[in-house]
């Protein structure tokens, strides 16, 4: 077993991939070397990473690092909440039913869809004239 205190999970949304580590601490919460709140300058952004700490009640338990790549800052803040409630799960299994109730632990799939040929995107078609 390894002696290590931190626990590790991903989350996942669109193309954004959030790999984060969690360890029992003071409440500090960086992403790619930054503080949370100058990582992400929306505040919606900030609200989401924090969601699943703030739905256990467990905001000033934990620090939470992580590094996030690909999508938008929107979208790596859900796969932020996706990790870091996977990684609260992997610590004690009994906060599952919680976090499975607000939707934290199920991946949203929905991506955008690719652009087909014959047409000027994935669903719009070129303008039709009859005459």
């Amino acid at each position: 077993m390894s002696t290590d205190p931190r626990t590790y999970a991903t989350g996942k949304r669109k193309t954004a991939i959030a790999r984060i580590w969690i360890k029992p601490g003071t409440g500090s919460m960086t992403v790619n070397g930054l503080a949370a709140d100058e990582y992400f300058e929306r505040e919606t952004a900030r609200m989401i990473a924090r969601q699943s700490l703030e739905l256990i009640e467990a905001i000033e338990q934990f620090d939470v690092s992580a590094t996030c790549h690909g999508g938008g800052k929107s979208a790596q803040a859900e796969a932020m909440r996706h990790g870091i409630s996977r990684a609260l799960i992997e610590m004690d299994p009994e906060r599952r039913s919680v976090l499975k109730r607000a939707g934290f632990l199920t991946r949203d799939a929905r991506k955008k869809e690719r652009k087909k040929y014959g047409q000027p995107g994935a669903r719009k078609r070129f303008q039709y004239s009859k005459r």
